[in-house]
């Protein structure tokens, strides 16, 4: 096994697949490592340039279409060997040569995940840096994860930890979040960031929505994923109490004779009243999903991270 496995998730990079190969092996000269290339459906000469340089340190993960770069990273993760895992994109912009500092600080200071922080980021104000700010602090505020730059790719973790990500989606940019669910030891730090030279970036605008649908699903991971009756209940419970009172009221407005049909009010007493038993029904099927998930695969609710034992049974 390896001790460092550089996952790195590739479409149509063709330019930078030779210059990215020299750079991380120079980077990581006094570091036994490989590289996880995982080709994400590309349709110019990616593949070619990669193939053209496998060696014993050099790997390819050709998928089948393009998945999207969460499910990228996964591939790679699952096919690497080390000990530790590093994620770097394939443009170049992210910098090699902070990898040896981030695997140095995980494994002296005891952490878990180091993830990269672009202090001085290289891209378009109003198109990359202004959106992704806003992203930042969104997610930050709704997760209680506090992370400056959730969308800098260049991350390491210990293996048992990126096993267990479960990135699929748009997911990757939570990475911190999935991490921390696992109770993960999570630091950043500043690396250098540099401008695209080659290539069309993958990113734009049009991601907002797919991440804000994602930020829910980890709001509610984060939060609920083992007591969802906690979030459906207590809501349900709240609008059936309301809906009680309401048609209490308008039953009582009828004993007294006065016309309640076509009311607002009385839809409104309803819509409460029939919203509170769906969101309660609502509750009960997640929990019992829940507990199907964790005892039929025999998962456990807990993750322990290291076991001591006394010296004198060492």
């Amino acid at each position: 096994m390896r001790e460092l496995s550089v996952v790195v998730t590739v479409m149509n990079e063709e330019e930078n697949i030779y210059p990215l190969i020299d750079a991380v092996s120079n980077a990581l000269q006094d570091i036994d490592y490989e590289i996880v290339f995982v080709d994400d459906g590309s349709t110019d000469a990616t593949r070619q340039r990669i193939k053209e340089r496998l060696n014993e340190r050099i790997m390819l993960v050709e998928l089948r279409k393009n998945y999207g770069q969460s499910t990228a990273m996964a591939a790679g993760i699952d096919y690497s060997t080390g000990h530790y895992i590093a994620l770097i994109d394939g443009d170049l912009q992210n910098d090699p040569t902070d990898i040896p500092l981030m695997l140095n600080k995980l494994i002296t200071e005891d952490w878990d995940v180091v993830a990269g922080n672009r202090k001085n980021r290289k891209d378009g104000t109003f198109l990359r840096k202004i959106p992704s700010k806003i992203a930042n602090a969104l997610i930050r505020s709704m997760t209680k994860v506090y992370i400056k730059d959730y969308g800098c790719t260049l991350k390491i973790f210990r293996r048992e930890i990126a096993e267990d990500l479960g990135l699929y989606g748009e997911l990757h940019r939570f990475i911190p979040v999935l991490a921390a669910m696992q109770g993960a030891r999570i630091v950043q730090v500043d690396v250098k960031h540099h401008a695209r030279q080659f290539g069309k970036s993958k990113y734009g605008l049009g991601r907002t929505f797919r991440v804000m649908a994602d930020l829910v699903t980890m709001v509610f991971f984060r939060r609920y994923s083992q007591k969802p009756m906690h979030l459906f209940g207590t809501w349900g419970f709240v609008s059936l109490f309301i809906g009680i009172i309401i048609n209490l009221y308008l039953l009582i407005l009828k004993i007294m004779g006065h016309d309640i049909w076509g009311k607002p009010l009385l839809i409104l007493g309803l819509i409460f009243l029939f919203g509170g038993i769906q969101l309660i029904t609502i509750g009960i099927l997640a929990e019992i999903n829940i507990r199907t998930y964790y005892e039929s695969g025999n998962k456990k609710t807990y993750q322990v991270r290291k076991v001591f034992n006394h010296p004198d049974t060492v």
